[in-house]
């Protein structure tokens, strides 16, 4: 008798929902289908399964939740895009780090805003600077296929970067590539913190989705080769649409971990101190 992990006898619904969950998961490997192949419809994969309409349903929405197949009302189910590979702790530009498990994968990037303010606490800790130090604010959105798939914040001092090109970013160049152009500052290692969680106001509105979806969050602080804090930054992914791959590394701990929700804030000049 099929068990579940602890042992226990699986139920009979769930063993009817499985066996179309593991036919359709068949189907796909089996036929080597693609991304965007039409799958049976829900009354053939009852007869195929042998089973309720119910439990179709059952299993559809669970492989709608692992990211293996998409739901179009009135046009039918098919085979999701396969989950992009994402290497966050990987020094260098955003892009350069996400593939499809074979390659870089092209995006178009907005920018959303830059602005200079007054770092907040938290942003003050981590790159090592004095409260009044001003610092950019950098906002954009990473966006493939017509979908918005990445939101960022950077946060970087203006004594280590004085000028940022607006124009340029606007076209989508690389931040990190025009600091080492103006700077000679290059990225040698970062370190993060991850947390899944439901999205802000914020990440709802740039990434365009619900306060149900979740997200996959990146507080992050970027070092040069001689240890020195450039950017404290945020990366908010789309969960569903991602695997995230990390390499372990030896050496000490710089970043201090985050206190609750933490005040990574930048505040616009001339506005009150929340203190």
């Amino acid at each position: 008798m099929p068990v579940n992990q602890d042992g226990a006898p699986r139920a009979g619904r769930e063993l009817r929902y499985q066996r179309v969950y593991d036919l359709v998961t068949g189907l796909i490997a089996d036929q080597g289908l693609e991304a965007g192949a039409k799958l049976p419809s829900t009354a053939e994969l009852s007869a195929m399964a042998e089973v309720s309409v119910i439990s179709v349903r059952r299993a559809l929405d669970e492989l709608a939740h692992d990211g293996i197949i998409v739901r179009h009302q009135g046009v039918g189910t098919f085979v999701a895009q396969r989950r992009l590979v994402s290497q966050p702790g990987s020094p260098g530009t955003l892009l350069g780090t996400i593939s499809d498990g074979v390659s870089p994968v092209e995006f178009s990037t907005e920018l959303v805003g830059i602005a200079v303010g007054l770092p907040g606490p938290d942003h003050v800790r981590a790159l090592g600077i004095e409260s009044g130090q001003p610092v950019w604010e950098i906002a954009r959105v990473r966006s493939r296929g017509g979908v918005r798939a990445v939101a960022e914040l950077a946060t970087i001092p203006l004594s280590l970067a004085p000028a940022l090109d607006e124009d340029r970013l606007a076209a989508g160049e690389s931040l990190y590539g025009l600091i080492e152009e103006r700077t000679g500052i290059t990225e040698a290692y970062a370190e993060q913190f991850f947390q899944v969680d439901r999205p802000t106001a914020w990440e709802r509105e740039r990434l365009g989705i619900g306060a149900d979806d979740t997200v996959m969050r990146v507080r992050g602080v970027s070092y040069s080769d001689d240890d020195v804090p450039f950017d404290s930054y945020l990366q908010t992914y789309r969960a569903d649409d991602f695997v995230f791959y990390v390499s372990g590394k030896r050496g000490p701990r710089l970043l201090p971990p985050p206190t609750g929700a933490g005040r990574w804030d930048v505040r616009p000049f001339g506005a009150p101190s929340a203190d």
